[in-house]
């Protein structure tokens, strides 16, 4: 793995060569430096295009991430930090993150079960017991 990998898992690791950076001025306070360092940094990748992605894999992460890729590529945007070095870690940080969760298999369907025998008497004499704690709450009748 060299140096600017970004490690999704022990299985996926995306190469420096799949990532491109853009880097801009940063928004908000800063102080002397606000307008001569360009600490805001963008990573994209091309998820389309993507080598290290099997046909399965690329399927789930354009399927639940579609409404944030524009024309097949991913765009990371990190300028928290006033320094431009730690926001392009953050955003390394982020793209494993988001990846991660979009390569993970589906969760298995839930098997519908009924309640036991046992559970549904102890449900039904515990109404009864309500039922009767609210009749002797209730005004006597002739």
């Amino acid at each position: 793995m060299a140096d600017g990998d970004v490690r999704v898992s022990a299985q996926l690791v995306i190469p420096v060569a799949e990532l491109s950076w853009r880097f801009s001025r940063s928004s908000g306070p800063g102080g002397q430096g606000v307008n001569t360092a360009d600490s805001r940094a963008e990573l994209m990748w091309d998820v389309v295009a993507s080598a290290v992605l099997s046909p399965v894999q690329r399927e789930r992460v354009v399927g639940r991430l579609g409404a944030r890729l524009v024309d097949g590529v991913l765009t990371i945007v990190a300028s928290e930090h006033r320094n431009q070095l730690r926001n392009r870690d953050a955003a390394r940080a982020r793209l494993a993150v988001l990846v991660a969760e979009a390569v993970r298999p589906p969760a298995p369907p839930r098997r519908p079960t009924k309640p036991t025998r046992g559970s549904h008497e102890r449900r039904l004499r515990s109404k009864q017991r309500r039922t009767d704690v609210k009749r002797m709450r209730r005004r006597p009748t002739d």
